[in-house]
């Protein structure tokens, strides 16, 4: 059986606990979106692609998350991830899946997926939130913790996200997963409760030192933001916590994931429509998705493409520097809890 084969590659290539690659290969992997390459009857290197959607400039496009992305180590350094990578991109093609992203698990890999099309567009802030010595009043918003799926938690987090004109969003039933996962590191979903409605929520795990960090915080306003964190503070005893938070202009951002773009007409027809000003035309190379090769005409909020040369100058760009373009100065935001 595929999954049984995928799931022993899993154990074989990552230090993931019994209990997470079982939740994963519960929760998350189905065959749909495996894709794999045997050698005989062995799996020597598989990935899967989940669905996300994306808020690109406020309108909604399919994303693919690649994921437990691995090559048995007999088989490393023999061009199998490559492989695998192209025949993964043109699934999603035909799937029409817009964009492709990933977070790489160690730092050399920006480079290694940087040959592949993508480009480090996703970047985060890390804040440190200290607690102010003069507690908060008694009364007032009511601070609340679970693990549990609540479909007004959901709802509420779902409609903020929402709010973002260029973040991967959390599906239901991807909420539903990181819950699973909080309750495997022991961490919570904490809501500030104001007349029976949520006005701030923060999703919290452990940190070895007794801490805590955010790996998603929204709220109403930023007063309430400020507050469900000073809460946190005083329930936990704690003087301050890391926040993780999306990235802003000239600001000390972290590289986090990558992104490439796999269906280019559609990625361009978008970009022209937010920069209808603009009068240029591309030639797109792309090494592995051959259909997004040829000549793309931008002008008056539309796009026009053509295999063959079109008149007048172009741009040439590799299909990694278009999504570096396409992305560049948006600062697009995907929550880390997406690398579990």
């Amino acid at each position: 059986m595929i999954r049984e084969k995928v799931k022993n590659l899993w154990r074989l290539c990552f230090d993931d606990t019994e209990e997470y690659i079982d939740l994963y290969f519960h929760s998350r992997y189905n065959n749909d979106v495996n894709i794999a390459i045997q050698s005989g009857e062995e799996v020597i290197a598989a990935l899967q692609m989940i669905p996300y959607p994306m808020t690109y400039e406020g309108k909604e496009i399919n994303t693919a998350y690649i994921s437990g992305a691995c090559t048995h180590p007999d088989y490393r350094s023999r061009g199998v991830m490559h492989e695998l990578l192209s025949q993964a991109f043109i699934r999603m093609l035909q799937n029409d899946i817009t964009v492709s992203t990933l977070i790489p698990a160690e730092p050399w890999l920006f480079d290694y997926y940087a040959r592949h099309g993508f480009a480090p567009v996703f970047q985060y802030r890390k804040l440190v939130y200290t607690a102010s010595e003069t507690p908060l009043p008694k009364g007032g918003p009511i601070l609340k913790a679970t693990h549990e799926y609540k479909k007004e938690i959901y709802e509420y987090l779902n409609r903020k996200l929402k709010e973002r004109p260029n973040y991967i969003q959390h599906t239901q039933k991807d909420f539903q997963f990181v819950l699973s996962d909080l309750r495997l590191s022991q961490g919570n979903i904490y809501t500030l409760n104001k007349e029976g409605n949520i006005v701030a929520l923060a999703i919290a795990y452990p940190t070895d030192n007794g801490s805590l960090y955010i790996g998603e915080i929204v709220s109403d306003t930023p007063e309430t933001n400020s507050m469900l964190l000073q809460r946190l503070c005083e329930k936990k005893h704690i003087p301050s916590i890391e926040v993780y938070m999306p990235p802003v202009a000239d600001a000390d951002n972290i590289p986090a994931g990558m992104a490439r773009i796999i269906n280019a007409k559609t990625m361009l027809k978008l970009y022209a429509v937010s920069h209808p000003e603009l009068e240029i035309t591309l030639y797109i190379t792309d090494e592995q998705v051959s259909a997004n090769n040829g000549y793309y005409y931008l002008h008056n909020g539309k796009c026009m493409s053509s295999a063959k040369r079109l008149p007048g100058s172009h741009l040439a760009l590799t299909i990694g520097e278009l999504t570096e373009k396409v992305f560049a100065s948006l600062n697009p935001y995907m929550s880390l809890m997406l690398n579990n």
